[in-house]
């Protein structure tokens, strides 16, 4: 298969990263060879970042700021304070690009304390593209969309998961960020296979990647953050590499960190699917 021009080379990330979170920060400012940071956006304060991000910005390394609370698929529309806030951290971290994900997170007043999947259908296009061109308003920089894993999907549903995005994109002029553990999560159980799902997304639209660890619960795979990255979820990044090489790859881990040897031993075995220079 040919490998196809990913065109988004210009957002200034490359190479293999890593999500900052304090418990590891000591282990990521000791990575010689880290090409990139993401940082959870609600986690900054813009008047003044967290000391290690301050000190990857020092070295050079650029970090995005990952949101998790705008609700780019809230009907009611996105809160002005949050999309204010993640344009200044955008700015406070000389933020290369922003990203967020494709889901909603309260309703009617409420908050639901998690990502939710949207309906994949025309209404909620019209509500994602309205709330994505708002958001982008306010930033300097490209916003990169992140399709979550789901354990369930709505039963009015008008598109698969990637002609969804592909008009969503096509609509709003974001980036994709693909998250591999996602998308072999949901084909998996969606009874799908991952490499058909893949052949089918909108790779010349990928901004960077994401990686993470995930388990087997009950018959239903779960996308953890907290496990190691299993060996299915590397092949399907060996199969990114040859159809379209991302510009840059990242490790997700947000819980029951494991000691330094194996945190590098993930990011070693994530350069190695991806043919980008080892960061240990």
């Amino acid at each position: 298969m040919p490998v196809a021009r990913v065109g988004t080379g210009a957002v200034g990330v490359t190479g293999v990263g890593v999500g900052w979170r304090p418990e590891i920060a000591g282990i990521v400012d000791g990575l010689p060879g880290l090409g990139f940071c993401e940082v959870i956006a609600e986690s900054i304060a813009p008047a003044a970042p967290s000391r290690g991000v301050t000190e990857l910005r020092g070295r050079g390394v650029p970090v995005i700021p990952h949101g998790v609370r705008l609700g780019l698929g809230d009907a009611d529309g996105v809160r002005p304070h949050r999309v204010a806030h993640l344009a200044a951290c955008a700015v406070a971290v000389e933020a290369p690009l922003v990203s967020e994900h494709v889901a909603f997170v309260r309703g009617g007043g409420r908050e639901a304390g998690h990502l939710l999947p949207v309906p994949r259908s025309r209404e909620a296009l019209d509500v994602l593209t309205r709330n994505i061109r708002r958001v982008q308003a306010e930033l300097d920089v490209p916003l990169a969309l992140e399709p979550i894993a789901a354990l369930f999907d709505w039963p009015d549903d008008e598109f698969g998961e990637p002609d969804f995005l592909t008009e969503l994109l096509d609509r709003s002029g974001a980036l994709l960020l693909l998250d591999v553990a996602n998308l072999y999560a949901n084909a998996v159980n969606r009874g799908q296979d991952p490499s058909a799902v893949l052949d089918r997304m909108p790779l010349d639209r990928v901004a960077y990647v994401h990686v993470a660890g995930g388990a087997e619960h009950d018959g239903l795979y779960h996308d953890t953050h907290t496990d190691p990255v299993p060996a299915p979820v590397l092949r399907l990044l060996d199969e990114l590499r040859d159809r379209a090489r991302p510009p840059a790859v990242m490790l997700e881990r947000d819980g029951r960190y494991p000691p330094m040897a194996e945190l590098h031993a993930e990011l070693d075995a994530i350069a190695d699917s991806t043919g980008f220079a080892r960061v240990t």
